[in-house]
C-alpha cells in the first residue's frame, strides 16, 4: 500500500467564512485616518454602508474590497455582527447566507427568515430578565436626558412571534459618549455591578471604542455560532473567520482558523503584551 500524499482536486469544497463586519471589513473615514490604512486614497475607497438618512457612511479600502470580493467567490460568507435586523439593512453588501445578528440574539437563514428554534430559545432566556433590563433602561434614559449628561443611551428591542407568543422584548442596552470619551465608558462599566442587584449573575459588559453594551449572558456571538456549527453547517467543510474586538474572540475560537485585522481592540490587546 502506497503512502497517500496530497493531490490537487478541482472539486473545491468552499469553506465557511464567519466574519465580523464593522471595523473588520469596513469602517468610517475617521477610523481610516486614525489607523492610517493603506490603499485608502479617495479614488480607491468604496462605500459599504449608509446611515439612517440613507447617506453613504462606512468605507472599504481597496485591499478590503479585494478581500471581500475573494471571500464572496471562494467561501460561503456568514456575517457575525452586533448589528440588529434594522441596522444590517444599512449594509449594502451582498450577504446571502446565514447571518448572526444583534450580538448573537438573532440568526437569519439564507432565505431571509429568522431561525425559529433559536428565536424560541432566546425568548425563554430573555423573558425573565425584562424587569431588570427595564430598570436599567429607566435609569440610563433618565440620566442621559439630564443637562450635564454626555451619555447617549439606546435600548435594543426586537419582536418575538412564534405561535402563542407575540411580544417585544429588550435584548440589550447600548451607551455611547457624546464626546467619544472611551475612558468614561470604562469607568461606567466598573460601576454597573453596583446599580442592579445580582448584576453579574445576569449580565456582562462589553466596551469597545465609543460603545458600551450591557448584555444578558445568553446573548453572545459564540452561543449562536456554536448552535449553527452543531445543527446547520456541514462539519466536513472547513471554517475560518476574522473579528476586531475582544467580544469576537470567543466565537472565532470555535473555528478551524481565525485572525484579526492589524488594527482595532483585539490587535491592540495582543500588541500590548
Amino acid at each position: 500500500m502506497s503512502t497517500p500524499f496530497f493531490q490537487p482536486d478541482s472539486n473545491i469544497v468552499k469553506p465557511y467564512a464567519l466574519m465580523d463586519l464593522d471595523d473588520t471589513l469596513f469602517q468610517t473615514q475617521r477610523k481610516i485616518d486614525k489607523w492610517d490604512l493603506p490603499t485608502a486614497d479617495v479614488e480607491d475607497l468604496v462605500y459599504a454602508t449608509v446611515n439612517k438618512e440613507n447617506e453613504p457612511l462606512s468605507l472599504m479600502t481597496q485591499r478590503q474590497a479585494n478581500l471581500f470580493n475573494w471571500l464572496l467567490i471562494s467561501t460561503e460568507l456568514i456575517a457575525v455582527t452586533a448589528r440588529d435586523r434594522d441596522e444590517i439593512k444599512r449594509v449594502k453588501l451582498p450577504l446571502d447566507s446565514w447571518q448572526v445578528l444583534t450580538h448573537g440574539a438573532t440568526i437569519i437563514q439564507p432565505n431571509g427568515d429568522r431561525l425559529n428554534s433559536w428565536l424560541q430559545h432566546i425568548y425563554r432566556e430573555l423573558k425573565p430578565l425584562q424587569d431588570k433590563l427595564k430598570q436599567l433602561s429607566q435609569l440610563f434614559d433618565k440620566h442621559s436626558k439630564s443637562d450635564d449628561s454626555q451619555l447617549v443611551f439606546k435600548a435594543h428591542t426586537d419582536s418575538f412571534n412564534n405561535g402563542s407568543v407575540n411580544e417585544d422584548l429588550t435584548i440589550y442596552l447600548a451607551i455611547k459618549h457624546a464626546q467619544k470619551n472611551h475612558q468614561a465608558l470604562v469607568e461606567l462599566a466598573k460601576q454597573l455591578p453596583h446599580l442592579v442587584r445580582d448584576f453579574d449573575d445576569d449580565f456582562y459588559v462589553h466596551v469597545n471604542a465609543n460603545n458600551l453594551a450591557i448584555l444578558p449572558h445568553a446573548i453572545h456571538k459564540r452561543h449562536a455560532v456554536q448552535f449553527l456549527l452543531d445543527n446547520h453547517l456541514d462539519n466536513e467543510r472547513p471554517s475560518f473567520g476574522f473579528g476586531d474586538s475582544l467580544a469576537d474572540l470567543p466565537f472565532l475560537q470555535l473555528l478551524d482558523w481565525y485572525g484579526m485585522p492589524n488594527h482595532g481592540q483585539l490587535h491592540n490587546q495582543l500588541d500590548a503584551k
